[in-house]
């Protein structure tokens, strides 16, 4: 006898479960909706800036008149909007949605973590008046001002708390992986930012030792906050709608150790041939090429998983979004860890090249992910459907070709501006000229990538003064294929 499986086949059970979904979402629905709606307005107003910083790089004279807008304020307000107001924002929502669920256990204080996230808004539109005012720390990926900070760690404070409390509540049993990721992140974050704004806005420490501190930062930002709530979505999202186990689970648990493990060590090789002691190049130069084995589990537990299953790409937006984040994980780790090869280092390094691999990670992965997890949780949070499968078609097809116009432009392109770059009698302005047609192509991609978050952002808006009523069946999924997870 198998009391799980006869469990599964229990009206009583199945009723049972459906209504604690129900009340676990209804608990949600203000904290994680605000949280990701906010989420979509930083997203559009950090595509319009990264529009402005693009075409500021082939044409200067492009609001050169204003200066709360030339390229040293539109730049870092761009990449601390994208940074703090979508990726982390939407991360918190959907982290907090994914614990709820797997916890078995509803949010308890509402409240709070809807002051959490009024706060935690409150941060980034004080952080980014600051940035645009001239406030900037000039601190990569810490721009923002000093007086930001308080709100932010305020809100964090009461996230942790309630995540923490999720955990408690769980019944006794399984813990997921998913629930090993985010829970890491939650933690990881805080001793991340709080850390290195001390370090380097607070008390600076001497000279020297902050661009190690910067880097380990920069890099770890991605790595250990927005990678582990991606791949924590991932891990649920996939089996979820396929209505099959994960591949591995001790694969699964061996992706996440190493991760932690290798991870934190990463960074210092953005300063090779800089005048820092070469142990700390090295170590974090094996630890690179070490993260061969989380990215490998990783990869090997998604596609296993959706062996035989690929087919419903076609019909689930969800899960068209997430195996396209999935893919491009694997590609961003694999070609972060070359990037730390001294010699392939020396050509890319200063180079388009940098910047391509910090959207293949940042946009390719952890966006495309979140933008499927929206598209998971917020029907289930509004009980209703999303109105329209021709503006998700458009955000999904906007998004994936722009990004990889995007990706191959400056890919290329920074490959051939680093070739010339150690070509000691090649004039730098000649350089410049070799960038500019990728400069341009890069406009263009960005440009398209922004038609899909205005589609997605209609369509999120379009949702919410709907009262269209739930079909039972999540957008896009055919007829012709069985529906494993209801809306409920």
């Amino acid at each position: 006898m198998n009391p799980e499986k006869d469990q599964q086949h229990d009206p009583e059970a199945i009723e049972k479960s459906r209504q604690q979904r129900l009340e676990i979402d209804l608990a949600a629905r203000w904290p994680v909706g605000i949280f990701i709606g906010s989420s979509i307005f930083w997203l559009l107003l950090g595509s319009a800036l990264a529009i402005a910083a693009s075409i500021k790089l082939h044409d200067p004279a492009f609001l050169a008149e204003n200066p709360w807008l030339t390229f040293g304020r539109v730049r870092p307000a761009h990449l601390n909007i994208v940074a703090y107001g979508w990726l982390s924002t939407a991360g918190i929502g959907i982290g907090l949605w994914i614990l709820s669920r797997l916890c078995r256990a509803p949010i308890r204080d509402n409240r709070s973590l809807t002051l959490a996230a009024a706060l935690w808004n409150m941060g980034n539109a004080v952080g980014t008046w600051g940035i645009l005012r001239g406030d900037s720390t000039a601190v990569e990926w810490l721009e923002y001002p000093t007086y930001a900070a308080p709100f932010l760690l305020v809100s964090f404070a009461f996230v942790m708390l309630e995540s923490v409390g999720l955990i408690r509540r769980r019944p006794p049993g399984h813990i997921y992986i998913s629930q090993w990721y985010i829970m890491a992140a939650f933690f990881w974050f805080p001793s991340l930012y709080f850390t290195a704004h001390g370090l380097l806005v607070l008390a600076p420490v001497q000279a020297p030792a902050q661009p190690p501190i910067n880097w380990w930062f920069a890099h770890n930002a991605l790595g250990l906050w927005f990678t582990p709530i991606g791949l924590g979505a991932a891990y649920y999202l996939i089996p979820k709608i396929i209505g099959r186990p994960i591949h591995s689970y001790y694969l699964s648990v061996i992706g996440f150790w190493s991760l932690a493990f290798f991870y934190a060590w990463n960074g210092m090789h953005h300063l090779i041939g800089g005048p820092f002691p070469a142990w700390l190049i090295t170590a974090s130069v094996v630890a690179s090429i070490m993260m061969f084995i989380p990215v490998i589990t990783v990869a090997i537990n998604h596609h296993f998983t959706m062996v035989g299953h690929f087919k419903k790409t076609i019909y689930s937006p969800t899960l068209r979004f997430v195996v396209f984040g999935a893919m491009c994980y694997t590609l961003a780790s694999f070609q972060g860890s070359t990037m730390a090869i001294r010699s392939l280092n020396g050509i890319t390094h200063f180079t388009h090249y940098t910047i391509a691999h910090a959207h293949l990670g940042a946009y390719g992965f952890a966006t495309m992910v979140f933008f499927g997890s929206i598209y998971y949780i917020m029907p289930r949070l509004l009980e209703r459907e999303w109105p329209s499968r021709f503006l998700i078609r458009i955000h999904f097809w906007s998004c994936a070709i722009g990004f990889i116009a995007y990706f191959i432009f400056l890919s290329w392109g920074g490959i051939l501006q680093g070739i010339e770059m150690n070509q000691k009698e090649t004039p730098f302005l000649e350089i410049v000229a070799l960038t500019m047609p990728y400069l341009k192509l890069r406009t263009v991609a960005g440009s398209l990538m922004t038609l899909g978050h205005l589609a997605f952002a209609v369509s999120f808006c379009w949702m919410i003064i709907s009262h269209r009523a739930s079909t039972g069946e999540p957008t896009l999924f055919s007829k012709r294929i069985p529906n494993p997870d209801p809306i409920s």
